[in-house]
């Protein structure tokens, strides 16, 4: 009798998964047409081609009746680094900008990348995919196409689109290559303070023992040198942007960092606060670790909260176990260090922040319960 019943359910289970593998079929086929049939001259991309909604932003202004258009020769803005390196609050002030929209991590993006990346380093895959007629030109026009996809819908349109996924940029040089016109800005903070940042704050990094401060130390080191030597490589298209920096003389930064963009400036992008789930503002995630700092203005509040928190044998070896900490001007035997003096507003912002002028809208708390609860960890 269970048998039966078992068999019976066998069956069942087969026919709807064949029914729904036709009706994908057939959708992706339909999708297939209407691209073949409104694709623009030169091979842009309207959303509406691919069955995508278009609505009216304040972002960009554009009307109903108007498609956006999107292809790979855009010019795409992608921000990383190692996460607790100031990525967040790098995107919510572009996101100010009224012509960038960044959004939240989409956190599928740097795992799609890590995959694309394994098959290209192993010999016997991709020997199997170039005999399966799967080459690397077919690999990049999926790539293209399905980054653009995830970059494009999961926020408004805008100009100037933007992604931030921190891990991102451990394939920078693969993305320079798919994508000619996309720019990089890679967030550089002290180690020491990233790490205990991430330690501190329980934020699960896939390959860091959270247990271990010299762990996660020896895999920043690693991290932070790959993604460094691939910005050096592609010195054009990517600007290094140290945190400490940013946060001390923020005008002086961002000035910087949107000539290199090609955008214009906007005074919006040094009052990101004022802007947080504004219409064409800032959207921040309940469940990103970074959120309730990011609700206040640009302090120096966590610059030196490392200092006296890692262990003194950790401490004793630094410029061992981290030795990009010099590479990228850091010394690894100053404790505390000198970052610089703040300008003069930043001081203020500072104040105001330790004052507790600035709490967690009502719209995000749900955050703080979701963050008593277990995260996943970050994508690697």
């Amino acid at each position: 009798m269970i048998g039966k019943l078992k068999q019976n359910l066998l069956v069942a289970c087969l026919v709807i998964s064949s029914v729904t593998v036709f009706y994908l079929g057939r959708h992706a086929m339909e999708c297939h047409h209407r691209f073949e049939e409104r694709s623009q001259p030169g091979g842009i991309l309207p959303l509406s081609a691919l069955g995508g909604s278009m609505r009216t932003t304040l972002r960009t202004g554009q009307n109903l009746s108007t498609p956006f258009v999107y292809n790979k020769d855009m010019p795409l803005i992608f921000i990383g680094g190692v996460p607790r390196s100031g990525t967040t609050l790098m995107r919510a002030m572009l996101d100010a900008h009224p012509e960038v929209r960044c959004g939240e991590e989409t956190r599928v993006i740097p795992r799609i990348l890590a995959m694309k990346q394994m098959w290209s380093r192993s010999g016997r895959e991709k020997m199997r995919l170039d005999e399966a007629g799967v080459t690397d030109e077919v690999l990049d026009a999926a790539m293209q196409a399905f980054l653009l996809e995830i970059i494009v819908k999961h926020g408004e349109p805008a100009n100037f689109l933007c992604n931030k996924d921190p891990f991102a940029l451990k394939s920078l040089s693969y993305l320079a290559k798919i994508f000619p016109r996309a720019k990089f800005v890679l967030m550089i903070r002290d180690g020491r303070a990233s790490v205990h940042s991430m330690i501190s704050r329980k934020v699960t990094i896939a390959g860091f023992d959270l247990g271990s401060y010299r762990d996660c130390l020896t895999k920043w080191n690693r991290a932070i040198e790959t993604m460094y030597t691939q910005c050096l490589e592609a010195s054009d298209k990517c600007l290094p942007m140290h945190y400490e920096q940013l946060v001390l003389h923020p005008e002086k930064w961002m000035r910087s960092l949107l000539k290199f963009l090609d955008i214009p400036w906007n005074d919006a992008v040094l009052h990101h606060e004022e802007l947080i789930g504004k219409a064409g503002g800032v959207s921040l995630s309940k469940v990103e670790r970074s959120t309730d700092q990011v609700i206040k203005p640009v302090n120096v509040e966590a610059l030196s909260k490392w200092v006296g928190k890692i262990p003194a044998d950790v401490v004793r070896d630094m410029a061992v176990v981290a030795p990009m900490l010099s590479r990228l001007g850091y010394d690894p035997h100053a404790n505390p260090p000198n970052y610089g003096r703040p300008d003069p507003k930043v001081l203020d912002n500072t104040r105001r922040v330790f004052k507790g002028e600035f709490q967690l809208p009502d719209f995000l708390k749900e955050q703080s319960q979701i963050q008593k609860s277990a995260e996943r960890p970050h994508p690697s």
